[in-house]
């Protein structure tokens, strides 16, 4: 059996959904860095960490699903 060839489309989705989502996932890993060398205890600095990572995984998911285009609408003028 043949492996499906992946599809550029597919590739460019999600490359520019990483491309998108990168510099939020930076920004709260900089935080939590930030935290750290303040020197707040670690249990609670990794706190931030699970939601830091999910809102980056729902952004990554809708920025590769197209959230950010407008749905095409062919009959906009229909009665």
């Amino acid at each position: 059996m043949e492996q499906p060839v992946p599809n550029d489309d597919a590739t460019r989705d999600r490359r520019r959904a990483a491309l998108y989502v990168a510099p939020f996932l930076l920004i709260g890993l900089f935080n939590l860095a930030i935290l750290l060398r303040w020197g707040i205890d670690p249990l609670w600095a990794f706190a931030i960490l699970p939601p830091i990572l999910a809102v980056t995984a729902i952004a990554w998911v809708a920025f590769r699903h197209g959230f950010d285009r407008q749905p095409h609408q062919p009959d906009a003028r229909r009665e």
